[in-house]
């Protein structure tokens, strides 16, 4: 009797732990999940709109994000959240959902990059919840896919057309230019 009573309170004591590693495991996941849509459906944005020149920027910014941040995480050791080893900063996966929103940002402005940006920080909450990064490991990955986008990636211009507006404090200026 005693031993069974014993099994069920050690069962009871289990269950919240066992059913929140499932829930982390399937956060993890999804957040996983996402970082690697994210860079997919900017480089298919990119190639429905004819883009190759800012499919092979996406390129690019990806591989530099990633490869810095992993070389990163090689040199400084940091603990993780939960333990398991010393390479937690920067966020890898943050650094691959990230460089897929900030090359949506630059390239194609808010209208594409918010909801990208939405989802790369729903990444990095999966991370930093799931207990595998700090919240400032992530804030540093998507630093680093900022700074390389702003290098590396310009603004998408179908038509080649540009303006510009230019005050003095004589006046101001416009200024219209089609390239053929």
């Amino acid at each position: 009797m005693r031993h069974s009573l014993a099994l069920a309170l050690a069962m009871l004591l289990c269950a919240p732990s066992a059913a929140q590693a499932a829930g982390n495991k399937a956060l993890t996941t999804s957040g996983t999940m996402v970082a690697i849509a994210l860079p997919v459906v900017a480089g298919g944005i990119s190639i429905y709109k004819d883009d190759w020149n800012g499919a092979a920027q996406l390129g690019l910014n990806t591989v530099l994000t990633v490869g810095t941040a992993f070389a990163l995480k090689q040199v400084i050791r940091e603990r993780r959240p939960d333990g398991s080893d010393w390479k937690s900063f920067p966020s890898d996966t943050t650094a691959l959902a990230a460089s897929g929103s900030s090359y949506l940002w630059k390239r194609y402005g808010w209208e594409y990059g918010l909801p990208a940006f939405a989802a790369s920080q729903f990444v990095s909450f999966t991370r930093v919840e799931a207990k595998k990064h700090h919240w400032y490991d992530t804030l540093a990955s998507s630093v680093i896919a900022i700074g390389y986008s702003q290098l590396v990636v310009s603004r998408y211009n179908r038509y080649n057309f540009y303006s510009s507006l230019e005050a003095s404090p004589d006046g101001a200026m416009v200024r219209l230019a089609y390239d053929f």
